[in-house]
C-alpha cells in the first residue's frame, strides 16, 4: 500500500510542480477510444537511462492500463528477444541493435526516439582518443551486446577495422571495470550507473561521451520499439502507452530531482546522487532529434563494418511506424 501511495503522491507532486508537458492535453486521451487491451508489458533492466518507462507507471494506468507489468531481465541484450517473442509489448532499446534485429527478421517495429547519450567509453592512459584503440584490448559483455554494436559504430566512424584492429574480450560489467582499474584491459564502454561509479572511484578516464561528443550526441541512443503484432492489433493501446512514456520523459527532463527520488524510492536505482546525475545529463528531447536520421546514421556505420547488408531505406520502410509519434508531437507541444 505504501508503494502505491508513494507513486500517487509522485504524480500529484508532478502536477503541483507545474509540469505541463508531463500531462500534456489530457482531454485528447480522454476523447480517444479506450485501449483495446488493458495489459502492457515492459522490460526492467538495471539501467537508469530507462527511467521514463518506470516513471510512467501511474501514467500508463491513467491511460487505461490496469495491468502494468515490468519483466525483470539481466541487461540490454534481453530486450529485443523479449519484444520479438511477444513476451514484452513495448520498450526502449539502443537504436543500432534494433537495426540488426530488424534485418534478422524479428517482428519488431520502431516507434519513436527517447533520449540521446548514456554510453561512455572509459580508457586507461594508453587510450586518449578512439583511434588509440588500435592494437588495444577492449572488454564487452558479449559479442552481440549493445556495447559491442556501439563500439562497432564508433570505430567505423574513425576508420578502424573492428575485426583486425581491436582485441575484444568478454567479461561481465563488474569484472570489466575491475580489469580496467588494474590496467589489464585498455577500455570499457559503460552505461548508467557504471560511468557515475567509475568517475567516483577514479577508474580510467572518459574517452568519448555519447551525451556530449559529436556525432553521437546528435542522434538518439535509446528508441522506443514495440512487438509488431501488438502494434498492429492494438493501435490505440500503442499510442496511449507511447504518450505515457513520452510524457514521463518530459518530466525526467523538467523535474530531475523528483524523478531521481522516485527511481530510488521504488527500487529502480540504488543511489540518489548517481541517479540525479543521469537525470540532469541525459537529453530526454524526443521532439528535438530525428528518429529517421538516427537510424540512417547507425545503419550506414554498421554497413561499413559488415554487420548490416540492408539499405537504410529498406530498414526504415519495413521496420518503423511514425504515425503515433507524429500525432503526439502535435498533441504534446511545449
Amino acid at each position: 500500500m505504501q508503494i502505491i501511495q508513494n507513486r500517487r503522491t509522485f504524480v500529484a507532486g508532478a502536477a503541483a510542480a507545474g509540469a505541463v508537458s508531463f500531462f500534456g492535453k489530457a482531454t485528447k486521451a480522454w476523447a480517444e477510444p479506450p485501449p483495446e487491451t488493458t495489459r502492457i508489458r515492459l522490460v526492467r533492466i538495471p539501467s537508469i537511462c530507462q527511467a521514463p518507462q518506470y516513471v510512467a507507471e501511474e501514467l500508463l494506468r491513467s491511460e487505461g492500463f490496469t495491468e502494468v507489468h515490468f519483466l525483470q531481465k539481466g541487461g540490454t541484450a534481453d530486450i529485443a528477444p523479449a519484444l520479438a517473442s511477444g513476451e514484452a509489448d513495448l520498450n526502449g532499446h539502443f537504436a543500432a541493435p534494433l537495426l540488426l534485429r530488424l534485418e534478422a527478421g524479428d517482428p519488431i517495429v520502431i516507434l519513436a526516439g527517447l533520449h540521446v547519450g548514456c554510453f561512455e567509453l572509459f580508457g586507461t592512459d594508453r587510450v586518449q582518443a578512439i583511434r588509440d584503440l588500435k592494437g588495444k584490448t577492449v572488454a564487452v559483455p558479449t559479442l552481440d551486446s549493445s556495447r559491442y554494436v556501439f563500439l562497432a559504430s564508433i570505430t567505423a566512424y574513425v576508420g578502424l577495422n573492428l575485426h583486425n584492429d581491436i582485441h575484444f574480450v568478454t567479461h561481465p560489467g563488474p569484472e570489466s571495470i575491475r580489469l580496467l582499474s588494474e590496467g589489464k584491459i585498455d577500455a570499457y564502454l559503460g552505461f548508467p550507473p557504471e560511468p557515475q561509479e567509475m568517475r567516483e572511484q577514479q577508474i580510467g578516464h572518459v574517452v568519448i561521451s555519447s551525451t556530449v561528443d559529436r556525432p553521437w550526441s546528435q542522434y538518439f541512443c535509446c528508441m522506443l520499439a514495440g512487438n509488431r503484432e501488438f502494434v498492429r492489433t492494438y493501435p490505440v493501446a500503442t499510442k496511449r502507452a507511447l504518450r505515457a512514456i513520452l510524457k514521463a520523459a518530459d518530466f525526467c527532463a523538467s523535474e530531475p530531482e523528483q524523478s531521481a527520488q522516485f527511481m530510488v524510492e521504488q527500487g529502480y536505482s540504488k543511489r540518489y546522487d548517481h541517479t540525479l546525475q543521469v537525470m540532469k545529463a541525459l537529453p530526454y528531447g524526443w521532439r528535438e532529434y530525428s528518429a529517421e536520421d538516427t537510424l540512417r546514421f547507425y545503419a550506414l556505420r554498421l554497413h561499413e563494418v559488415g554487420m548490416l547488408k540492408s539499405s537504410p531505406e529498406k530498414l526504415l520502410a519495413e521496420g518503423t511506424d511514425w504515425r503515433f509519434l507524429n500525432e503526439l508531437k502535435k498533441e504534446l507541444k511545449n
